[in-house]
Order: structure tokens, then C-alpha cells, then sequence
């Protein structure tokens, strides 16, 4: 089609054309002629050779260079053909067709997040200001805040205090889907509850790293935003990160503890042995007075000590020997998760 290969008019009164429109040009041109030589019935021998070039124009315009010479442009730089713009990753099929740039969309640097939820994702502030424009100009203009369209923009471009308000608002309940490339696997894009952080890097919970086959080492990953509410409830129940803890390859878990989470679990849950210590075992009478002895400095973390009221069954005769780091990683697991403390 025409618009696929433009005439562009440029200053001086020359034109930048397509390599295609030069090719269509050779093939015409011997096609007219070859009509006329047939009409003033040349020789046999010429109207042979005219029917080869015309062949050759044909081949040239469908694929460059496969058969016999390359057509060459001003430079001596190969014309592109109609298959040079259909193959290859900037060709018509992929580049255009299969992947195609979308608004409401954005691009940064990932960073660790331990402080999130499996879930949520923290974004930055400019960056979702930018993402959710539309709806925050909207917002603004139902609670009054602008009265006009052109208002409400110049509020959220200068920043407005109310914006941030509006804001927290409408991202409260707005899924963002996280892409990295390669998507190798559905799990390559997931989606999440946003946070705003400070700063321009996006946040992610160091658990969903191995479904995105993510480090911290400089990956970038895409946002997008789901704008119909069905988008937004299909986001919400089918790609939450939190409803994506199987690999669908196999069926076991993919969001598993390792590295820094592993370790530090380890040393949370360390036990100096007593022998070693030179103290004696030291009893309190409940979790959070150990953990306050340790806040002030009087017991270290790994120092066994003797509790005499448990939670479940109140005081108890026989003391239970732990440490104020097993005390702390026990408050953070769920009680339904079966934990049994024993020997190792």
C-alpha cells in the first residue's frame, strides 16, 4: 500500500522516497517497455532479453539479492525489498503486528522491596503520576478540586499537595502488571498492588524474583496498566503474584526462600551453646520481656534463656529454653505453617 512506502517532500524542493517506490519504478518501466517492443514486433532475441530483465525487476522487488546482482540505490547501499521489510525483528511481522508500543506504560531500574507484600510493588512517585494521569484528573474534577479539564493538568504537571491526596486514591485498588523481557513463561508478567516509594527505581519482593528470573544487578522491567475493570479483575485474579506461587511447568513451588532470606533465617534461629558463653541461662518470664532485655543491650541475640509463660498454655512448670532470635522468628511465622522445634 502507498502509505507503507511514503513520498516525504523535503526543503529545496527534493523528495525523500521509499526503496520500494524505486524498485516498483524499474518494474513498471521494463514492463511498458517490453509492451511496446511486443507491439512493434521486435526480434524474437530482444523481446527474450526485455522478458529476463523484467523477471530480474520482479525478483528484485519481492527479495533483493536472491537471485542474480543486488539492485543497488545512490551509495552503493542495497535497496530494501518487500521481504526485508516483512522479515527480522524490526520487520513488519514483529516489530508492528506481534508487539506494538502502548501508553500507560513505563520503564525502570528494579530494586529490592523487603519491606512489601508478596503482592505489591512499589512505583515512583513521578512515575505514577505520569501512569495514572487520566484518572487523577478525573478524580480531581469529581471532589471539586479543578472545575476544568485544562485545570486539573496544570494541578497534576505542577504537583499540586491535592494531587498526592487524589493519588494514594486511585491506585488503591488499580492493579500494575510488571513485565520482564524475556518472557520466557506466564510468570514473566505478573501483576501487583502498587506502593508509592521515593526515588525513580521500582521495588519488588525478593520472592518474585525467580518467577521473573530477576537480580539486582541492573534489570530493567515495564509497567503497564489495565484500564477496563475487567482487565483490572482478570489482573487481580488470575495474574496476582500472590495467586502465582506454583510454576506451571512442573507444579512445585517457585517462590521459595534462598539466598540473603536463607541466611538470615539461620542466624536469626542461631544457638550459641551454652559451655561456650560463660553465663548462665538467664529466665524471664515472657517474650517481650526478653526481646526488651535485648533492645537495651543486656542479652545477646544468639544467648539461650529460659521462658516460664508460653502464649497457648499460660505459665508453665517446666521452663522452655530458647533464644530472642527464635522468640523473633516465630512472631513473624503464620501459625497455621506446622513448626516443630526440634532437635537438629
Amino acid at each position: 500500500p502507498p502509505d507503507l512506502r511514503p513520498l516525504v517532500a523535503l526543503d529545496g524542493g527534493r523528495f525523500a522516497t521509499s526503496d520500494l517506490n524505486d524498485l516498483y519504478r524499474r518494474v513498471i518501466n521494463r514492463n511498458n517497455r517490453l509492451k511496446r517492443l511486443m507491439e512493434l514486433h521486435a526480434p524474437e532475441v530482444i523481446i527474450r532479453n526485455e522478458k529476463r530483465m523484467l523477471q530480474e525487476a520482479v525478483d528484485a522487488l519481492i527479495d533483493n539479492g536472491r537471485h542474480g546482482r543486488v539492485v543497488r540505490g545512490p551509495g552503493t547501499r542495497p535497496l530494501k525489498s518487500l521481504s526485508d521489510m516483512l522479515k527480522g525483528k524490526v520487520g513488519r511481522f514483529r516489530q508492528n503486528l506481534l508487539g506494538k508500543r502502548v501508553d500507560y506504560s513505563g520503564r525502570s531500574v528494579i530494586v529490592v522491596g523487603p519491606e512489601l507484600q508478596l503482592h505489591q510493588c512499589g512505583i515512583p512517585k513521578e512515575m505514577a503520576v505520569e501512569l495514572f494521569k487520566p484518572f487523577i484528573i478525573r478524580k480531581l474534577q469529581e471532589h471539586n478540586y479543578a472545575q476544568t479539564i485544562k485545570k486539573a493538568k496544570n494541578m497534576t504537571e505542577n504537583m499540586s499537595p491535592k494531587v498526592w491526596e487524589v493519588l494514594e486514591e486511585v491506585i488503591e485498588d488499580h492493579p500494575v502488571l510488571l513485565n520482564r523481557a524475556p518472557t520466557l513463561h506466564r510468570l514473566g508478567i505478573q501483576a501487583f498492588e502498587p506502593q508509592l516509594v521515593e526515588g525513580r527505581a521500582i521495588r519488588i519482593h525478593p520472592l518474585v524474583c525467580k518467577a521473573f528470573n530477576a537480580d539486582f544487578d541492573g534489570d530493567q522491567m515495564a509497567v503497564h496498566l489495565p484500564l477496563s475493570v475487567e482487565a483490572q479483575i482478570e489482573a487481580k485474579l488470575l495474574m496476582m503474584a500472590s495467586r502465582n506461587v506454583l510454576k506451571p511447568a512442573h507444579g512445585r513451588p517457585i517462590a521459595v526462600p534462598d539466598l540473603d532470606i536463607v541466611l538470615g533465617c539461620s542466624f536469626l534461629t542461631k544457638v550459641v551453646p551454652i559451655s561456650t558463653n560463660g553465663h548462665s541461662v538467664r529466665s524471664f518470664r515472657d517474650q517481650d520481656e526478653a526481646i526488651f532485655a535485648h533492645d537495651q543491650g543486656n542479652l545477646e541475640l544468639h544467648e539461650s534463656v529460659n521462658l516460664y509463660f508460653n502464649e497457648e498454655k499460660g505459665e508453665v512448670e517446666n521452663p522452655i529454653l530458647t533464644t530472642v532470635g527464635r522468640i523473633k522468628f516465630n512472631q513473624v511465622v503464620p501459625d497455621e505453617l506446622f513448626f516443630e522445634d526440634a532437635e537438629t
